[in-house]
């Protein structure tokens, strides 16, 4: 198994984006967030995942 690395800062970025308005989606009726909040959720932790383990992503 590779060892971990540091995501490229656009990577972190559009996961923590895709978390940050799952979770808004979650708490707060905004019609579009909260029909997807479970997938935002879902792809913000699979491309952080993904940027961890694949060096240069």
């Amino acid at each position: 198994m590779n060892n971990p690395s540091a995501p490229k800062k656009i990577t972190w970025i559009i996961g923590l984006t895709c978390g940050i308005l799952g979770i808004i989606g979650h708490f707060i009726d905004v019609q579009v967030l909260t029909e997807h909040n479970y997938t935002l959720l879902l792809v913000g932790f699979f491309v952080l995942a993904v940027g961890t383990t694949v060096k240069g992503v």
